[in-house]
Protein backbone atom coordinates (compact mmCIF):
# COMPACT_ATOMS: atom_id res chain seq x y z
CA UNK A 1 0.00 0.00 0.00
CA UNK A 2 1.38 3.53 -0.73
CA UNK A 3 2.19 5.96 1.54
CA UNK A 4 2.38 9.99 1.07
CA UNK A 5 5.87 10.67 2.66
CA UNK A 6 5.94 14.18 4.62
CA UNK A 7 7.81 15.95 2.09
CA UNK A 8 5.25 15.69 -0.13
CA UNK A 9 2.72 16.93 2.49
CA UNK A 10 5.02 19.89 3.21
CA UNK A 11 5.10 21.02 -0.13
CA UNK A 12 1.43 20.60 -0.71
CA UNK A 13 0.78 22.60 2.67
CA UNK A 14 3.17 25.27 1.95
CA UNK A 15 1.58 25.65 -2.07
CA UNK A 16 -1.84 25.96 -0.48
CA UNK A 17 -0.93 28.42 2.08
CA UNK A 18 1.33 30.86 -0.61
CA UNK A 19 -1.27 30.52 -3.08
CA UNK A 20 -4.06 31.53 -1.12
CA UNK A 21 -1.57 34.58 0.34
CA UNK A 22 -0.36 35.97 -2.70
CA UNK A 23 -3.37 35.48 -4.91
CA UNK A 24 -4.09 39.49 -4.81
CA UNK A 25 -0.56 40.15 -5.93
CA UNK A 26 -1.95 41.70 -9.04
CA UNK A 27 1.12 43.47 -10.39
CA UNK A 28 2.00 42.44 -13.71
CA UNK A 29 5.69 41.44 -13.30
CA UNK A 30 5.65 38.67 -10.28
CA UNK A 31 2.79 36.76 -11.11
CA UNK A 32 4.43 34.05 -13.62
CA UNK A 33 7.65 33.94 -11.01
CA UNK A 34 5.45 33.68 -7.87
CA UNK A 35 3.66 30.94 -10.07
CA UNK A 36 6.68 29.37 -10.84
CA UNK A 37 7.97 28.86 -6.80
CA UNK A 38 5.13 27.97 -5.59
CA UNK A 39 4.93 24.75 -7.94
CA UNK A 40 8.59 24.68 -7.81
CA UNK A 41 8.26 24.45 -4.22
CA UNK A 42 5.42 21.57 -4.42
CA UNK A 43 7.30 19.84 -7.28
CA UNK A 44 10.52 19.75 -4.88
CA UNK A 45 8.51 18.10 -2.16
CA UNK A 46 7.45 15.11 -4.67
CA UNK A 47 11.27 14.61 -5.13
CA UNK A 48 12.26 14.46 -1.88
CA UNK A 49 9.63 12.10 -0.94
CA UNK A 50 9.72 10.35 -4.32
CA UNK A 51 13.87 9.67 -3.41
CA UNK A 52 13.84 9.21 0.50
CA UNK A 53 10.44 7.94 1.21
CA UNK A 54 10.26 5.10 -2.06
CA UNK A 55 13.91 4.78 -2.36
CA UNK A 56 13.85 6.21 -6.42
CA UNK A 57 17.93 6.83 -6.00
CA UNK A 58 18.12 8.09 -9.14
CA UNK A 59 16.09 11.98 -8.81
CA UNK A 60 19.44 12.03 -6.20
CA UNK A 61 21.09 14.47 -9.07
CA UNK A 62 17.82 16.42 -10.05
CA UNK A 63 17.15 17.02 -6.30
CA UNK A 64 20.06 19.91 -5.36
CA UNK A 65 19.16 21.40 -8.65
CA UNK A 66 15.82 21.99 -8.23
CA UNK A 67 16.47 23.29 -4.74
CA UNK A 68 19.12 25.50 -5.35
CA UNK A 69 16.32 27.42 -8.27
CA UNK A 70 13.69 28.09 -5.29
CA UNK A 71 15.61 30.96 -3.49
CA UNK A 72 16.12 33.11 -6.60
CA UNK A 73 12.70 32.47 -7.41
CA UNK A 74 11.57 33.31 -4.20
CA UNK A 75 13.42 37.00 -3.68
CA UNK A 76 12.91 37.50 -7.55
CA UNK A 77 9.20 37.23 -6.87
CA UNK A 78 8.88 39.34 -3.66
CA UNK A 79 11.51 42.06 -4.79
CA UNK A 80 9.77 42.86 -8.33
CA UNK A 81 6.28 43.09 -5.84
CA UNK A 82 8.34 45.98 -3.70
CA UNK A 83 8.08 47.28 -7.40
CA UNK A 84 12.26 47.32 -7.16
CA UNK A 85 13.15 44.75 -10.50
CA UNK A 86 16.84 44.08 -10.92
CA UNK A 87 18.75 44.72 -13.99
CA UNK A 88 19.92 41.60 -15.04
CA UNK A 89 17.67 38.90 -13.85
CA UNK A 90 19.49 36.32 -15.55
CA UNK A 91 22.17 36.66 -12.69
CA UNK A 92 20.69 34.98 -10.36
CA UNK A 93 20.43 31.50 -12.77
CA UNK A 94 23.76 31.17 -11.75
CA UNK A 95 22.96 29.51 -8.25
CA UNK A 96 21.40 26.17 -10.21
CA UNK A 97 24.03 26.57 -12.60
CA UNK A 98 26.72 26.76 -9.79
CA UNK A 99 24.60 24.04 -8.10
CA UNK A 100 24.64 21.71 -11.77
CA UNK A 101 28.52 22.48 -12.38
CA UNK A 102 29.24 21.18 -8.72
CA UNK A 103 27.47 17.83 -9.00
CA UNK A 104 29.84 17.27 -12.17
CA UNK A 105 33.36 18.35 -10.85
CA UNK A 106 32.96 19.05 -7.00
CA UNK A 107 30.37 16.08 -5.48
CA UNK A 108 31.31 17.54 -2.37
CA UNK A 109 30.92 20.40 -2.59
CA UNK A 110 27.41 20.49 -3.48
CA UNK A 111 25.74 21.04 0.34
CA UNK A 112 27.99 23.41 1.17
CA UNK A 113 27.15 25.18 -1.93
CA UNK A 114 23.38 24.91 -1.04
CA UNK A 115 23.49 25.86 2.09
CA UNK A 116 25.35 29.12 0.98
CA UNK A 117 22.45 29.87 -1.38
CA UNK A 118 19.65 29.13 0.58
CA UNK A 119 21.12 31.10 3.64
CA UNK A 120 21.96 33.78 1.43
CA UNK A 121 18.29 34.30 -0.30
CA UNK A 122 17.02 34.19 3.28
CA UNK A 123 18.90 36.72 4.55
CA UNK A 124 18.35 38.84 1.43
CA UNK A 125 14.40 37.98 1.65
CA UNK A 126 14.05 38.61 5.44
CA UNK A 127 15.68 41.98 4.80
CA UNK A 128 13.79 42.90 2.27
CA UNK A 129 10.59 42.68 4.30
CA UNK A 130 12.09 44.78 7.21
CA UNK A 131 11.42 47.70 4.73
CA UNK A 132 7.24 47.16 5.83
CA UNK A 133 4.87 48.83 3.16
CA UNK A 134 7.43 49.13 0.36
CA UNK A 135 8.17 45.22 0.37
CA UNK A 136 4.51 45.02 -0.97
CA UNK A 137 4.50 48.18 -2.79
CA UNK A 138 2.60 46.48 -6.01
CA UNK A 139 0.03 44.40 -3.78
CA UNK A 140 -3.37 46.11 -3.24
CA UNK A 141 -3.76 47.12 0.50
CA UNK A 142 -5.61 44.71 1.56
CA UNK A 143 -3.28 41.94 0.69
CA UNK A 144 -0.37 43.96 1.48
CA UNK A 145 0.10 42.12 5.25
CA UNK A 146 -0.68 38.92 3.87
CA UNK A 147 2.36 39.03 1.36
CA UNK A 148 4.54 40.12 3.83
CA UNK A 149 3.68 37.58 6.42
CA UNK A 150 4.22 34.63 3.60
CA UNK A 151 7.35 36.58 2.60
CA UNK A 152 8.77 36.11 6.45
CA UNK A 153 7.93 32.59 6.25
CA UNK A 154 9.64 31.90 3.32
CA UNK A 155 12.64 33.79 4.34
CA UNK A 156 12.24 31.65 7.60
CA UNK A 157 11.85 28.29 6.15
CA UNK A 158 15.29 29.47 3.97
CA UNK A 159 16.98 29.42 6.64
CA UNK A 160 15.82 27.05 8.29
CA UNK A 161 16.40 24.24 5.42
CA UNK A 162 19.71 26.09 5.10
CA UNK A 163 21.02 25.08 9.04
CA UNK A 164 19.17 22.24 9.35
CA UNK A 165 20.94 20.90 6.04
CA UNK A 166 24.18 22.03 7.02
CA UNK A 167 23.67 19.69 10.15
CA UNK A 168 22.64 16.51 8.76
CA UNK A 169 25.47 17.37 6.20
CA UNK A 170 28.49 17.40 9.79
CA UNK A 171 26.19 14.37 10.80
CA UNK A 172 26.16 12.00 7.77
CA UNK A 173 29.94 12.59 7.57
CA UNK A 174 30.34 10.76 10.80
CA UNK A 175 28.10 8.62 11.49
CA UNK A 176 26.62 7.86 7.44
CA UNK A 177 23.31 7.97 5.50
CA UNK A 178 21.24 5.42 7.64
CA UNK A 179 19.35 8.57 9.67
CA UNK A 180 19.06 10.63 6.67
CA UNK A 181 15.00 9.28 6.01
CA UNK A 182 14.31 10.11 9.38
CA UNK A 183 16.24 13.42 9.86
CA UNK A 184 14.36 14.28 6.81
CA UNK A 185 11.05 13.53 7.94
CA UNK A 186 11.51 15.69 10.92
CA UNK A 187 12.55 18.90 8.83
CA UNK A 188 9.42 18.30 7.30
CA UNK A 189 7.37 18.07 9.91
CA UNK A 190 8.82 21.21 11.42
CA UNK A 191 7.95 23.31 8.13
CA UNK A 192 4.41 21.48 8.30
CA UNK A 193 3.98 22.96 11.85
CA UNK A 194 5.49 26.45 10.96
CA UNK A 195 3.32 26.81 7.69
CA UNK A 196 -0.07 25.91 9.39
CA UNK A 197 1.00 28.16 12.67
CA UNK A 198 1.59 31.05 9.75
CA UNK A 199 -2.05 30.27 8.37
CA UNK A 200 -3.95 29.27 11.58
CA UNK A 201 -3.04 32.26 14.34
CA UNK A 202 -3.48 35.99 13.59
CA UNK A 203 -1.10 38.44 13.07
CA UNK A 204 0.50 39.91 15.84
CA UNK A 205 2.30 42.71 16.48
CA UNK A 206 1.76 46.51 17.70
CA UNK A 207 -0.17 48.58 15.46
CA UNK A 208 0.01 52.25 14.96
CA UNK A 209 -2.58 54.15 17.54
CA UNK A 210 -3.00 56.83 15.00
CA UNK A 211 -0.78 59.67 17.42
CA UNK A 212 3.27 60.50 15.45
CA UNK A 213 5.45 59.76 18.45
CA UNK A 214 6.54 63.69 17.90
CA UNK A 215 4.59 66.85 16.25
CA UNK A 216 4.95 66.76 12.51
CA UNK A 217 7.12 68.91 10.22
CA UNK A 218 6.29 71.47 8.41
CA UNK A 219 7.82 69.35 5.35
CA UNK A 220 5.98 66.24 6.43
CA UNK A 221 2.52 68.52 7.08
CA UNK A 222 2.68 69.71 3.08
CA UNK A 223 3.38 66.08 2.08
CA UNK A 224 0.74 64.86 3.84
CA UNK A 225 -1.72 67.32 2.29
CA UNK A 226 -0.08 65.92 -1.31
CA UNK A 227 -0.79 62.47 -0.27
CA UNK A 228 -4.54 63.38 0.75
CA UNK A 229 -5.17 65.54 -2.10
CA UNK A 230 -4.03 62.66 -4.53
CA UNK A 231 -6.09 60.11 -2.37
CA UNK A 232 -9.40 62.22 -3.07
CA UNK A 233 -8.51 62.66 -6.54
CA UNK A 234 -10.84 60.91 -8.67
CA UNK A 235 -12.10 59.16 -5.06
CA UNK A 236 -9.01 57.35 -5.61
CA UNK A 237 -9.56 55.96 -1.88
CA UNK A 238 -12.76 53.78 -2.99
CA UNK A 239 -10.33 51.86 -5.33
CA UNK A 240 -10.34 48.13 -3.70
CA UNK A 241 -6.94 47.43 -5.48
CA UNK A 242 -4.94 50.86 -4.49
CA UNK A 243 -1.20 49.94 -4.08
CA UNK A 244 1.10 51.57 -2.29
CA UNK A 245 2.58 52.26 -5.64
CA UNK A 246 -0.13 53.73 -7.36
CA UNK A 247 -0.59 56.16 -4.76
CA UNK A 248 2.53 57.34 -4.66
CA UNK A 249 2.55 57.84 -8.46
CA UNK A 250 -0.63 59.95 -8.41
CA UNK A 251 1.11 62.12 -5.51
CA UNK A 252 3.97 62.03 -7.64
CA UNK A 253 6.07 60.62 -5.10
CA UNK A 254 8.57 57.76 -4.19
CA UNK A 255 6.49 54.94 -2.41
CA UNK A 256 9.22 55.00 0.66
CA UNK A 257 8.66 58.74 0.93
CA UNK A 258 4.69 58.26 1.12
CA UNK A 259 5.04 55.28 3.77
CA UNK A 260 7.28 57.16 5.93
CA UNK A 261 5.16 60.11 6.09
CA UNK A 262 2.08 58.99 6.84
CA UNK A 263 3.67 57.01 9.50
CA UNK A 264 5.70 60.31 10.89
CA UNK A 265 3.08 62.10 10.88
CA UNK A 266 -0.46 60.31 11.43
CA UNK A 267 1.26 57.37 13.64
CA UNK A 268 -1.01 54.71 11.02
CA UNK A 269 0.20 52.43 8.76
CA UNK A 270 -0.61 53.31 4.93
CA UNK A 271 -3.72 50.06 5.14
CA UNK A 272 -4.97 52.01 8.25
CA UNK A 273 -4.44 55.29 6.73
CA UNK A 274 -6.53 54.93 3.49
CA UNK A 275 -9.14 52.68 5.86
CA UNK A 276 -9.70 56.06 7.84
CA UNK A 277 -10.42 57.54 4.43
CA UNK A 278 -13.00 54.90 3.62
CA UNK A 279 -14.50 54.48 7.05
CA UNK A 280 -15.43 58.21 6.89
CA UNK A 281 -17.54 58.05 3.60
CA UNK A 282 -19.23 54.73 4.54
CA UNK A 283 -20.58 57.08 7.68
CA UNK A 284 -21.50 59.53 5.17
CA UNK A 285 -23.47 56.87 3.57
CA UNK A 286 -24.85 55.27 6.42
CA UNK A 287 -26.05 59.04 7.44
CA UNK A 288 -27.13 60.32 4.56
CA UNK A 289 -28.56 57.26 2.48
CA UNK A 290 -30.59 53.81 3.06
CA UNK A 291 -28.31 52.22 0.75
CA UNK A 292 -27.97 48.70 2.05
CA UNK A 293 -24.80 48.25 3.98
CA UNK A 294 -23.20 45.75 1.58
CA UNK A 295 -23.29 48.30 -1.06
CA UNK A 296 -22.33 50.92 1.18
CA UNK A 297 -18.74 49.08 1.79
CA UNK A 298 -18.28 48.00 -1.99
CA UNK A 299 -18.81 51.77 -2.78
CA UNK A 300 -16.53 52.95 -0.51
CA UNK A 301 -13.65 50.51 -1.22
CA UNK A 302 -13.50 47.62 1.09
CA UNK A 303 -13.90 44.56 -0.81
CA UNK A 304 -14.37 41.69 2.12
CA UNK A 305 -16.82 42.46 4.75
CA UNK A 306 -14.25 40.82 7.84
CA UNK A 307 -11.96 43.66 7.20
CA UNK A 308 -14.55 46.30 7.02
CA UNK A 309 -16.26 45.44 9.79
CA UNK A 310 -12.91 44.93 11.78
CA UNK A 311 -11.97 48.51 10.12
CA UNK A 312 -14.84 50.43 11.05
CA UNK A 313 -15.06 49.05 14.46
CA UNK A 314 -11.54 50.07 14.80
CA UNK A 315 -12.34 54.10 13.51
CA UNK A 316 -15.53 54.10 15.35
CA UNK A 317 -15.51 51.66 18.20
CA UNK A 318 -19.16 50.16 16.98
CA UNK A 319 -20.40 48.03 14.42
CA UNK A 320 -21.75 49.68 11.46
CA UNK A 321 -25.51 48.58 11.82
CA UNK A 322 -25.40 50.15 15.14
CA UNK A 323 -23.75 53.42 13.92
CA UNK A 324 -26.58 53.95 11.39
CA UNK A 325 -28.95 53.30 14.31
CA UNK A 326 -27.78 55.66 16.37
CA UNK A 327 -27.52 58.22 13.47
CA UNK A 328 -31.43 58.06 12.42
CA UNK A 329 -32.26 58.13 16.37
CA UNK A 330 -29.96 61.36 16.06
CA UNK A 331 -32.36 62.31 13.28
CA UNK A 332 -35.41 61.77 14.36
CA UNK A 333 -34.57 64.06 17.52
CA UNK A 334 -33.64 66.53 15.44
CA UNK A 335 -35.19 67.35 12.17
CA UNK A 336 -32.81 70.11 11.05
CA UNK A 337 -29.87 67.20 11.15
CA UNK A 338 -28.67 65.38 7.57
CA UNK A 339 -31.50 63.31 6.01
Amino acid sequence: MLSVPLPFLSGFVFAVVAHRSLKGAEAAGPRHIFLAFILLYALQGMIVGLRFGYGIDALAPVQPVTAAMMPPLAFLAFRSLAGVLPKRPILHAAAPVAVALSLVFLPGFVDTLLLAIFFGYGLALYRLTLTGDEAAAEAALQRARPVLRVARLTAGLMLFFALSDGALAVYTAFYGHASVPAAVGLMNIVAIGAVLAYFLLPETGTRPLGEPRDPPSESDRATLASIESALEEASLYKDENLSLSRLARRAGLPPREVSAVINRATGFNLSQFVNNRRVAEVCRLLEETRKPLTEIMFEAGFSTKSNFNREFRRVTGVSPSHYRAEARKQQVADPKAKT
